[in-house]
Order: structure tokens, then sequence, then C-alpha cells
């Protein structure tokens, strides 16, 4: 056989080949036997994406179903900037279409192109007429798109919006029952896998009922929509004929400590937040303190009678109004002799109160005030509650023992006023004030795994805490008797209705100078506490008016009184409560 001089390459570049081939097909088997699941997850990976899903937040209404807060569905325009051609007429276009200024439109572009962002909002939320206008422009191919987003809305306006509160743009509750309902509102995000072409295109969107949203369909709160108008008409009077610095008022169901309307001046509006004072977002009811003054004495004379020191039928002298109490002289506005226990209340006698708070003792004053909740939230459901101020009882002295009784020296806040004064009219039991009435419906068979998982407190409706105060006929005689003299013929007679025994008390008190030296003689706070029916109440109404400063006279049963006398006879009427001429003719039939 000649010799082949490219025998030997040849065989060398044969067995290279196969060498090679050997070695594919060695990572092939390797790939296939152990690799397999790693690369088919990666595979998996590049094809598929998995979102999250919000849950549309539950609905918020009143205790008769009426409709509070709802959500709707409005779409958010985004951009790839890479993508967008940053041309004067397109961005004129634009600016248009959303109604912005240009400038601030190229700016955002331009911004995030340097950080080399394929992603950034443009405008979220856009109403019909923006969504269309903004599609007839000409973009460039893969430059923009919609998404879906929530919005809260409000359809009642501003009634009950410290109540309420609001969600902002990234659906986060801020104040009222938005943030501290939060959880239950918002329920739980469910879960979509969404299948990609090698182009990136969205091809497949896989639906599994176990990770779909979980939710609520509505929040139910205790307010009364309507009466809760009936506050609001009311406070709207307060401010166009005082000019207050601020007011507030709350109605209370004393039996279960339901709030039926809490509503504050000054306000907002939660669907437009924009440009609001800072004053307004503050929820009054809860958010300031101020001395109770006189509303606070019918709690020392429950407590002076429960504690045995004082009785029904005892008769004070209150030193023709003026007494020395150590180096203290107390003064009356009118000169009174002697006082019943019943006409300390109803002349609202310093005088008479500091005798009997000498009868307790400032260790008794400050049991007393404990055991009605002051010093202490109340623990309503409500962010932003204020604890009041009341010293240690180490920090009392002489003083103490004659303004306590009077209502000074400690602060309340409106909530913790009409929360005492709901055990004097439910028979002695102080309660925590209910915001949430209950939670109803499940939109999802998931839901039950949600409701049993969470960490939160019972969601069927606020937990309520009792208390003992006082003995019940006590309470009983504190409102049918004395409270009820008040309005009758004391200091509250601008609070009487014809077809309701109405009990009260009037409140005015001094500020503390901003300038120092003590009380001021033209800053006050007039406040007016009421209920209805005397002998069975039904309804009490808390009115306060911090600084009027239209009129010449400032006292809570001038200010207070008149607008707490429209909604408690309006709130009667509404719940259908059964005048008091009604029930006497029907007890004589029997």
């Amino acid at each position: 056989m000649p010799h082949q001089p490219h025998a030997g390459r040849i065989k060398l570049l044969a067995g290279l080949m196969v060498s090679l081939w050997l070695i594919v097909a060695a990572r092939l088997v390797h790939v296939q036997q152990f690799q397999n699941r790693e690369l088919s997850a990666f595979a998996a990976r590049q094809r598929e994406i998995e979102v999250e899903v919000p849950a549309r937040p539950a609905d918020i209404v009143d205790r008769h179903g009426k409709l509070l807060a709802s959500t709707i569905v409005m779409s958010s325009l985004f951009v790839d900037p890479t993508r967008l051609d940053v041309e004067t007429e397109f961005i004129t276009g634009l600016s248009a279409a959303l109604n912005l200024d240009a400038n601030h439109l190229v700016e955002t572009i331009a911004n995030a192109r340097q950080r080399n962002r394929r992603f950034v909002w443009l405008k979220r939320r856009l109403s019909d007429d923006e969504v269309d206008a903004v599609e007839q422009l000409e973009w460039p191919a893969g430059s923009h798109g919609f998404r879906d987003e929530f919005q809260r809305c409000y359809p009642q306006g501003h009634l009950a919006a410290h109540v309420l509160g609001l969600r902002d743009i990234d659906g986060r509750g801020r104040g009222g029952v938005e943030q501290s309902f939060n959880y239950l509102i918002v329920g739980r995000p469910g879960r979509r896998r969404l299948v990609r072409d090698a182009m990136g295109r969205i091809v497949e969107v896989s639906f599994d009922p176990e990770s779909e949203p979980q939710r609520f369909d509505e929040i139910s709160l205790t307010i009364d929509l309507a009466v809760q108008m009936f506050a609001e008409q009311g406070l709207d009077a307060i401010i166009e004929q005082w000019s207050p610095r601020s007011a507030s008022v709350i109605v209370m169901d004393p039996r279960v400590g339901d709030i039926l309307a809490m509503a504050s001046r000054p306000t907002y509006s939660p669907d437009d937040p924009s440009d609001v004072p800072a004053d307004a977002w503050k929820n009054q009811a809860i958010g300031i303190v101020y001395e109770p003054g006189s509303t606070l004495k019918p709690f020392i004379v429950a407590w002076a009678l429960e504690q045995g020191v004082i009785s029904r039928d005892e008769v004070f002298h209150c030193e023709n109004g003026e007494y020395l109490m150590g180096r203290r002289v107390l003064h009356d506005h009118h000169s009174y002799g002697k006082l019943s226990v019943t006409d300390i209340l109803v002349k609202s006698s310093n005088i008479g109160m500091a005798k009997i708070g000498e009868r307790l003792g400032n260790a008794g004053l400050y049991r007393a005030t404990t055991a009605f909740g002051f010093g202490n939230r109340t623990g309503i459901d409500l962010p932003g509650e204020l604890s009041g101020l009341l010293r240690p009882l180490k920090k009392w002295n002489s003083y103490s023992t004659g303004s306590i009784p009077m209502g000074q020296e400690l602060a309340v806040t409106p909530l913790q006023l009409i929360t005492a004064h709901a055990a004097l009219a439910n028979g002695g039991r102080l309660m925590t004030p209910r915001i949430l009435n209950g939670v109803h419906g499940h939109r999802h068979s998931a839901e039950s795994t949600f409701v049993a998982s969470t960490d939160e407190p019972d969601h069927s409706g606020s937990t309520t805490i009792v208390t003992p105060t006082v003995q019940t006929d006590i309470a009983k005689w504190i409102v049918e008797v004395p409270m009820t003299e008040v309005v009758k013929r004391g200091t509250g007679t601008k609070a009487r209705l014809d077809a309701y025994e109405v009990f009260g008390k009037t409140g005015t008190s001094q500020k503390m100078d901003p300038n120092g030296g003590g009380y001021s003689d033209t800053l006050h706070t007039a406040s007016f506490i009421c209920g209805a029916p005397a002998h069975d109440p039904r309804v009490l109404v808390l009115v306060v008016v911090d600084e009027p400063r239209s009129g010449r006279t400032h006292y809570g049963g001038v200010i207070a009184a008149p607008p707490a006398r429209q909604i408690l006879n309006r709130t009667l009427l509404h719940l259908g409560v059964s005048p008091d001429a009604e029930i006497r003719t029907a007890d004589k039939s029997q």
C-alpha cells in the first residue's frame, strides 16, 4: 500500500472529533440526568412570572348599610422611558391629555433614563376622558401601558370625615377607621401566574382559586348616617354664629356605648385632601383636651354619695357667694345661702362643690376621677386618641381640693366626658365606646382561612369592656333628679323639649392665658352634655365649643345647649323613641 503522508493527521483529527462528540454526549447525559430539574425550573422562570393581585378594599357602611366609603377601578399610565422619544410636539400633546406641565413630563422622563429605569408612572388614576386623550396620541411601540388601580371614594363628602379617615394614593389607610381597621379593609392579596413568549408578551394567565385575593365585603360602623348629618348641621350652625377656634359633637347610645355620630370642625373632604389646613386633620372629639368645668360635677357628687360622705337630702351653706378655703377665696356667680345637693348641681355652685370636695379629701377626689375613666384613653378603635391630663395624687395640694370638684386642674377629651356620663345614664357601668359594628360578607371560599388566621381582635364588633363605677340607684338619682332639674330650672333650660324629659349639665371653663398669668378672662371652652328620656336614656349628646369669638356671652348654656337640644330631638325622633307623654299615658291605662 502506498504511503499516505496525511494519514496520521487524519487519524488525529478524527480522534479529536470523536473525543469532542464524547464530551458533548457526556455533558448531555449529565444535564439530562442530574440538572434536568434545575434547568427546567430556570427555563420556567424565564417564561413564567408571579405577580401580586391586591384585594379590593372593603366598603365602609353605617349601621343601616348606607355607603360611607367605596372603591372604584381606574387606569394609571406608565411608560418605558428608554422607548419614548421626547419630542416637543408629542410632549405638548401628552401634557394637554394629562393636564400636566410639559416641563415636568420632560424632567420625569429624563431622570428615569439617567437611572436606566424601564418603568415610571406618568399619572395615576386617570379619568375616562384622560384615557381617551392618551390613546389618541401616536406612541412608539412598547413605550407605554395602563394598569388598573383602586381608587377610594367617599359618596357622603365631608360627613364623618374624621371617623373615616382616607386612603392615600398607594392604598394605605391614613387616619380614622381606614387606618385602625386597615387589616380588615384591605384583606389579603392573591397571586397570578403569567406565561410569556420569547418576545416577552403575556400569552397565558393562570387562575388558582386558592391564590385568589381574600377580602370582606363590608365594614359596618356604629355610626348612623342620619344622626351624623344632624350633628354636622349643628356644628355648621355653631361655626356660623359663634366663630369658634374649633368645635365637636358626639352622639352616643349610652346603653351599649355605640357612637351614633362624631363630628369636628374644622374639617376636610376625604375625596379632595389637597390644601387641607393642618388643624383640619385633627379629630377634635378625641384629639383635644380641655378643663371640663361644671360638666365634671355630677361625678364628684355621685362618688361622694357612693362613699357615704354626703346624703341626697343634705343641705350645705354656700356662704352667700364667698368662701375662704385655706388661703384661697372661692366665689359663686350668685350669692347662695343654703343649697341642697340637688341645687348645688342645678345652680352649679362652686362653693357647694368645694365643701363636698373637703368631705372626700384629695384621695377620694382622685379615686372619683379615675373611677369614671379620666386620665386614661377610652379604648375606642380610632387612632390619635389622647388620654387627657390627670396629675398623680402626690402632686395635688390644698388648692386641688377646691379645684377638682369645679372641673379644674385636670383635662379631658370630649369622648372621655361623654363616656363617663354614659356610665351615669346606664346605671353605673363605664363602657368602652364602640365604633365598629361588625364585618360582613365573605367573597371567596378561602375566606374562612383568612378569618381564622388573623392575629387581630374579634371583628364581629368592637370589644366592650364594662367597669362598675357607682351603684345603680345613685346613678339613676343623679340623672333623674339633679341633672333633670338642671334642664327644667337651672343653667340648661335652653335644652328643654316638650315631648321628652331631658337631663343635662352645662360647662363653661376658662382657658389658661397663653401669655401666662393664670386663667384668661376672654378665652373659654363652652360645653353641654344632655340626654333623654331621663327615665330610660337612649341618646346622649355632647357639644364642645372651643374659644367662641363672636357674641358677648360665652356660657355653655347659651352657646352649646341650643344645638345640643336640636340634635337630641332630631335623633330621638329618628330612632322612633316614644315621647314621655305617650309612655305616661300607657302606664296609667295599665
